[in-house]
């Protein structure tokens, strides 16, 4: 009687803990890691700015572990906490889907497909004879682009005044957006789910002349500084998408579903990073699986790739080139997964150095900075995001210097006319993603330091503590009612250099600072995780942006 007893409740007990694991989630795992993980982990969980997922990596490693990690994130990484939008039991089904994943088919890129993606919005001729000059502004390079990145759209700011101009829906976590160098009327758009919109800065409310579905995920965009060609890179499927810049015409696809990597090995590859150079006809991808980057000229027959640069390390991201000497000739590509920046020559068409960031540092510069030093010369530099450090290195592509900050961090930026550069710390974790280090120029050392509280914002010499600028903050309350600590990110040059603007992600809005100073001016308001912001003035003048 006790042992029938005993074996109707072992089997209660697992009937309970199969429902606690499994049965009282209705998560569509699939579908929520595409939203919010495949960014990061890779549409197979090959991993890239986020760890390698797949079962080979995983299955051994403890569940209860795994699923702790999805709710509290990982300290010093880019791994957020999600315990705010999963219950326990859906991060013990995200584990289960993870540890037992067979993959997915691999998608081919093809030229067919894009076309049909391929959409003309409005009448570009009638609007270049109606509008000769920008409608809204003074000048067209006065507008900045704000991609709000869970509204899905993008944002035309005037950079001179803060004030809004227009809101346009342009995909689902809108990412990169650019100029076009040769007629700065025009300015596109990506977003992570694939779709490329172009629009005309000199009309009223920014109009949008023609989009074009390139794939279902995507990163990069370049336009050739001709203002002929703009291409896209995608993740899914894997490749990139080469298109008229007048029209955005589809016109050539590259696939990149079967390359070999940097271990020999034959499979698909994610295009991150693309990029143009005034050095040649030029414009590059990089294969962020297979560790190459290709090289594209656009100035002959079919558009062919004529340069292939292997070996360059593993997950290839985003990348700067240089200025100064042979403006353009280099480009500088962050390896994630090997630590490394890979200096590529356009002329040689061949990799010349490496320039180690540090063990575990995950390079990752955005548009990078390159300025004048007097005593090195020529620098160049990116941010690490799992160490708070900025690597600075020389046209010897030696480091020179490494400068502490609070944490992890996603861009640095300068321009002519600030003395510093700009190092957010977005991901150091709360106590530290509301800082931005300046880093003078000239001394390579920290000279102050921008924090936004919940109530009050300071400027602070870091040497002496003393408090250089104080501002009022406007508190911002999360659902429950608790004060929202600000995630700052992305400075970027405005105002014919008189600005700087920085996106706070969290409290939807933008501060303004001198740019000469670090100075509080305002905040532009009303908007919905502002990411990047584009200055179609500063990235006139940047090789690459």
């Amino acid at each position: 009687m006790r042992l029938n007893k005993l074996v109707m409740s072992v089997a209660a007990l697992a009937v309970v803990s199969s429902g606690l694991f499994a049965g009282t989630s209705s998560m569509d795992v699939e579908k929520v890691f595409e939203k919010e993980c495949q960014g990061c982990h890779g549409p197979n969980h090959e991993g890239g700015v986020g760890s390698d997922l797949r079962p080979k990596v995983i299955s051994k490693k403890n569940s209860y572990m795994l699923a702790e990690t999805i709710l509290n994130g990982r300290p010093g990484t880019a791994m957020p906490q999600f315990k705010e939008k999963f219950t326990k039991a859906d991060a013990d089904k995200m584990v289960d889907y993870l540890q037992h994943f067979k993959g997915k088919k691999i998608e081919v890129l093809t030229l067919e497909n894009v076309k049909k993606g391929w959409k003309k919005l409005n009448d570009r001729m009638k609007f270049l004879k109606k509008y000769p000059h920008a409608a809204d502004v003074k000048k067209n390079t006065d507008i900045c682009f704000v991609t709000e990145r869970d509204a899905a759209r993008v944002v035309f700011i005037d950079g001179t005044s803060g004030k809004v101009l227009s809101k346009h829906p342009a995909g689902f976590a809108v990412h990169v957006t650019v100029t076009n160098k040769r007629q700065p009327r025009y300015a596109y758009s990506i977003s992570r789910s694939g779709l490329v919109t172009m629009f005309d800065l000199n009309t009223p409310g920014q109009q949008k002349i023609a989009e074009c579905q390139v794939g279902s995920e995507s990163r990069g965009l370049a336009v050739s500084p001709d203002g002929k060609y703009l291409m896209a890179g995608n993740y899914v499927p894997g490749g990139a998408v080469l298109m008229d810049a007048m029209t955005l015409e589809p016109l050539k696809v590259y696939p990149t579903s079967s390359v070999i990597d940097t271990e020999g090995n034959i499979g698909s590859s994610r295009v991150a990073g693309i990029f143009d150079t005034p050095y040649g006809p030029y414009i590059a991808f990089a294969l962020k699986d297979a560790g190459h980057v290709y090289i594209v000229d656009y100035s002959k027959p079919d558009f062919p790739i004529v340069g292939d640069i292997p070996n360059i390390g593993k997950i290839l991201h985003d990348g700067l080139l240089n200025e100064g000497d042979e403006f353009g000739r280099y480009l500088f590509i962050a390896s994630q997964g090997s630590d490394v920046m890979g200096v590529v020559d356009f002329k040689t068409k061949s990799l010349v150095a490496k320039v180690y960031t540090g063990p575990g540092s995950k390079p990752h510069p955005g548009q990078g900075s390159s300025w004048y030093n007097e005593k090195y010369g020529q620098l160049f530099a990116t941010d690490s995001m799992n160490v708070g450090n900025v690597v600075i290195w020389d046209k010897n592509w030696n480091v020179v210097k490494n400068v502490r900050t609070a944490g992890g961090g996603l861009f640095v930026g300068t321009s002519e006319h600030t003395p510093f550069i700009w190092a957010d710390n977005v991901l150091g974790g709360p106590a530290n993603w509301n800082k931005v280090h300046l880093i003078n120029k000239q001394t390579l050392e920290v000279d102050r330091i921008i924090t936004v509280g919940t109530k009050r914002g300071t400027v602070t010499d870091p040497v002496t503590h003393k408090v250089l600028y104080s501002w009022k903050v406007p508190t911002v309350k999360d659902k429950k009612g608790k004060a929202v600590i600000p995630r700052i990110l992305h400075a970027e040059p405005a105002n014919h250099g008189h600005w700087t603007m920085i996106s706070e992600w969290n409290a939807g809005r933008i501060g303004i600072y001198e740019a000469k100073t670090g100075k509080f001016v305002k905040y532009i308001k009303g908007l919905t995780t502002p990411t990047f912001t584009y200055s179609i003035e500063h990235r006139q003048t940047i090789p690459g942006a």
